[in-house]
C-alpha cells in the first residue's frame, strides 16, 4: 500500500517512459483523472482512456515520443506537494517551470489546473507537481 497516489502516478509515468513503454495502466481516482486530462491537453501524453473494472478503474495512458530521437515529451516530471509537507501558493505567486517552457499542476477550488491557467483565473491552490 502507497500513501502518495499522486507520486505512485507520476513514477508509473516516469519509469514507463524510461522503459521506452507505448502504454502504462494506472490505478484510478478523481484526482488522477484530472491530472491526466491536463497532461494531454498541454500535448505531454499522445492519449488515455478511463476504464471501468468493478473497483477504483484503470487509466492507460498512450505515452508520447519524438518520432524521429524517440525521446519522450516529458522531460521531467517532478512531485512538489507532498503528504508530510505541502505546497501552497496564492495566485500571485504560483511558481513559472523554466521561464514558462514548462507547466505546474495546481489543484484550486476550481478544479485541476495548469500554473497559466490558474495565474488567468486568480486562484491559488496547492501546487502538485511540475512537467516538462
Amino acid at each position: 500500500m502507497y500513501s502518495d497516489p499522486v507520486a505512485d502516478y507520476l513514477t508509473r509515468v516516469r519509469n514507463a517512459q524510461q522503459a521506452k513503454h507505448r502504454i502504462v495502466s494506472i490505478p484510478a481516482s478523481n484526482l488522477k483523472k484530472e491530472i491526466t486530462k491536463v497532461l494531454f491537453d498541454k500535448g505531454y501524453i499522445q492519449n488515455y482512456k478511463f476504464e471501468d473494472d468493478n473497483k477504483q478503474g484503470i487509466i492507460k495512458i498512450a505515452l508520447k515520443y519524438d518520432a524521429i530521437t524517440k525521446l519522450p515529451a516529458i522531460e521531467k516530471i517532478i512531485r512538489v506537494s507532498k503528504p508530510g509537507l505541502r505546497k501552497y501558493s496564492s495566485a500571485t505567486t504560483i511558481p513559472r517551470v523554466i521561464n514558462g517552457l514548462g507547466i505546474a499542476i495546481v489543484s484550486t477550488s476550481k478544479g485541476v489546473m495548469t500554473d497559466k491557467e490558474a495565474k488567468r483565473l486568480n486562484v491559488g491552490g496547492e501546487v502538485l507537481c511540475y512537467v516538462y
